[in-house]
Formats: C-alpha cells, structure tokens, sequence
C-alpha cells in the first residue's frame, strides 16, 4: 500500500447488535490528544455496551495508526541498516495486521466507519522517514515512532479505564501490548533520543484539525486490508528490554 505524498504537515522528530444507525457519523476531529468536543457523550447503545464519542474515536485512531505504521515497517525491513531495526519493522507488521483485522471485525458491529487513508499528518511522517537513508533512516523512523507510540500509550490506558464497551475494551488491551512491543523493540535499536523524544511527547505541535483526521472514505469502496504476514515468527507481547550498564 502506497501513501500520498501531496498531503502536507508539520512534521516533528523525536498515529449483529441493537442500533437504529448503520453507520455512526465520522469523527470530526481525530488528533493524538483531542479526538472530539464532547468525548464521553453516548452515541449508540449496542449489545456490547453504550458507545461514546471516545471509543468510536479511539477504534478510528487504531485503524489510522496502522495505516502509516505498517508501511513504515515495510521500509524498515527493507532498508534497516541494522538486524534491531529490521526486526521493529517486523514488530511494526506484525502488530499492525492484528490490529486492524481486530478493528475490520468490530467496526461493522458497532457500526463504525473506517478510513482507508491516514492522516496527512501521518502520511507526511512516511514521506520524511522515506526521503531519508543509512543511518539517518534508522534514527528518523525510530525516534518518530518512538514519540508517537509514547503519546498513544496513556490514551490506550484512558479508553481502557473508562470505556463500558467490551469490544473497545478488547481493542484497548490487544492495543496496549501491541504498543508496548513496537515501545520495546524502537527502544532496542539504540536510535531513541529520549531527552528529544520526552519533550515532542509532552509539548507536541499545534495543528489544524484536518492534518490529525484521517479522511473519511469513498461511499462505496472497499475496506484497506493490512495483510497478514505469517511468514514473520513474531509476538506482540512486550518483549524484554535489551540489558543496559547501570547508571551510577
């Protein structure tokens, strides 16, 4: 799957049930921080539980991050400069297919419209790492995955604390492992600049709400499918951090 290049944003470096609707409105707003006015407002009352404006929110926010994210891993298996930096590419596949056949399974039961494209902000994140290679390659795509997978982590926790959905609740906890896996293995490449990484996770950009939301897609066309890639022998539980000198 190719992304589009055209979509400019500021890019920084360091994402069978009772309802009378069949399909629930599109999200007006979907960044990292923000994804709606009014986020604990019930939407629909399903057989799984009420669905407020945050979990319809959140199943959209998973489905986008995959669609950056597992092209990138691609990238990474392809021109990786080392074996850790392949094998988060593997991570980043791997993880991403499973969540997305996860979202394409829920989504029609809650009525839940999935984009097919992500973000402009997200796509420009494909287009920097892309135009970079070697060592700048590594370093780029680790440190941007870092800082967006660092930003999501607490909004995994959020939707998991909060939500009365036991289909998002599921999705938030095969959320949380995934995350904390690619966490892990990006951490492992050695490439992370944490003193860079914290301060884009805690004082990210201010952009306009068309560069944090996917756009909706064509009436009519068919769902993105992320492929499995079996042939890929790896787990998405968290892995165990590479051992470091300890600090004294």
């Amino acid at each position: 799957m190719r992304l589009s290049r055209n979509m400019v944003g500021t890019v920084f470096v360091g994402g069978a049930l009772s309802l009378t609707l069949t399909a629930l409105a599109y999200p007006a707003v979907l960044g990292i921080d923000k994804t709606a006015s009014d986020t604990s407002r019930i939407i629909a009352n399903t057989q799984y539980g009420p669905l407020t404006e945050a979990d319809r929110d959140f199943v959209v926010k998973v489905r986008s991050a995959g669609l950056w994210e597992y092209p990138l891993g691609e990238l990474a298996m392809e021109r990786g400069t080392t074996p850790e930096m392949k094998e988060a590419g593997e991570h980043l596949i791997v993880g991403h297919a499973a969540l997305d056949a996860t979202c394409r399974k829920i989504a029609p039961e809650l009525g839940i419209t999935l984009p097919n494209q992500a973000t402009p902000q997200q796509q420009q994140f494909v287009a920097t790492i892309e135009s970079k290679s070697g060592r700048e390659f590594d370093s780029t795509a680790a440190n941007i995955m870092r800082v967006t997978h660092g930003q999501i982590f607490p909004a995994i926790a959020k939707i998991r604390a909060s939500t009365q959905n036991t289909l998002v609740r599921q999705l938030a906890d095969q959320a949380n492992d995934t995350v904390l896996d690619h966490i892990t293995v990006l951490e492992n490449t050695g490439m992370v600049n944490y003193d860079q990484v914290n301060f884009q996770q805690t004082a990210p950009p201010k952009l306009p709400e068309e560069q944090l939301t996917p756009p909706a897609p064509q009436p009519g066309s068919p769902v993105v499918v992320l492929t499995p890639r079996p042939d890929l022998d790896v787990q998405t539980t968290a892995p165990t951090p590479s051992p470091s000198p300890t600090v004294r």
